[in-house]
């Protein structure tokens, strides 16, 4: 075990010297140790305190550090879009620095998945990848817990009616007995509404979570 982790470290050394780590919000080159240039760390859209948390039906309630505007969602839509999977762990510890500070304790991380079309599209599964740092972060096991069937994107639905409609039924469970009775910590890059994660929490505790927490990185409107 030792010796892995010293040629990981070896490993994490020499890309960092191939390619150094750059803020993910602004580009800039980053010091050792740096999660974020300062110039973001004092400036991106934080949401201190209670603002920092959303209600989402079926739910414990959501954690979420940033808005989703400005240099937060032109970095959110490069992780997404252009293929930046690198930022998944920058995002992932500021989401799990954040359920730690709203008190969010799980059993378990999980995430609401792509449909297997969209993965094939997309080449990854963004939600995915954030849930696996989250872990990793507090220390927890990550399962997945839920399959989707095809719908129409989210993103191109404004009204909440309609957001909510259009994932009903869109997720069901994926092994109950890997988290039935446990506490499902559930995460997604973006919370707008909130119907995906009402949706798949409905879907967790009906199939018999005992409870459903979420973290998002960012919040839109």
């Amino acid at each position: 075990m030792a010796a892995k982790t010293w040629i990981m470290a070896m490993l994490d050394g020499f890309l960092d010297l191939l390619f150094p780590p750059k803020c993910p919000f602004c580009g800039k080159l980053l010091e050792k140790g740096e999660l974020l240039c300062p110039g973001c760390q004092r400036d991106l859209p934080w949401l201190p305190g209670s603002d920092g948390e959303k209600a989402v039906e079926f739910t414990g309630g959501c954690a979420v550090p940033l808005r989703y505007q400005g240099a937060v969602r032109e970095a959110v839509h490069a992780y997404k879009f252009n293929g930046r999977r690198s930022r998944s762990r920058t995002f992932g510890v500021l989401m799990a620095q954040c359920a730690r500070d709203h008190r969010m304790e799980a059993d378990l991380v999980s995430w609401p998945p792509l449909s297997p079309k969209r993965l094939r599209e997309r080449g990854f599964d963004q939600a995915g990848l954030l849930a696996e740092t989250v872990g990793r972060e507090l220390s927890l096991p990550v399962v997945r817990t839920l399959e989707k069937r095809e719908i129409p994107a989210q993103s191109g639905l404004a009204d909440e009616k309609a957001r909510r409609a259009n994932v009903r039924g869109a997720y069901s469970a994926l092994a109950p007995e890997r988290f039935r009775g446990k506490t499902v910590l559930l995460v997604d890059d973006v919370v707008t509404t909130g119907a995906t994660l009402s949706e798949c929490a409905g879907v967790l505790r009906a199939a018999g979570a005992e409870k459903v927490v979420c973290a998002a990185l960012a919040r839109a409107r």
